[in-house]
């Protein structure tokens, strides 16, 4: 994954590589346990996951999900399209998923039909 990631991953990566993202730090492909994530900022605890279509609805998810959340991991979801056509959008929800860490973001993608509507962060 991590030679051959989606458009919307090297995005997100470009966004969160090196600091950039408001000095937080940022790992991508890490294994936690026996899932690997997409990306995600260890001194918050915080997930971040880029979704295609495949992750709709997907059972396998949500059991990752939980599972990653009851090892006190905080999960965010987006869809692909999200990052690739709304990407401040993105942004603001990690911002604001990394300055709430007493809330638990849903691991349901911003939007449902994933056509560039952000609904706003994931707060469940």
């Amino acid at each position: 994954m991590r030679s051959q990631p989606t458009d919307a991953e090297r995005a997100l990566w470009q966004l969160l590589r090196a600091k950039r993202f408001a000095g937080y730090k940022f790992k991508r492909q890490v294994p936690i346990d026996r899932y690997i994530v997409d990306f995600i900022c260890f001194a918050h605890r915080l997930i971040v996951e880029a979704d295609g279509s495949q992750h709709a609805d997907s059972a396998y998810d949500a059991e990752r999900d939980a599972h990653l959340i009851g090892l006190n991991f905080r999960v965010i979801r987006f869809w692909n399209n999200d990052i690739l056509t709304n990407i401040e959008g993105v942004s603001e929800a990690i911002w604001a998923a990394l300055q709430d860490e007493t809330s638990t973001p849903s691991p349901q993608p911003l939007s449902r039909k994933g056509r560039g509507a952000l609904t706003g962060a994931h707060n469940g």
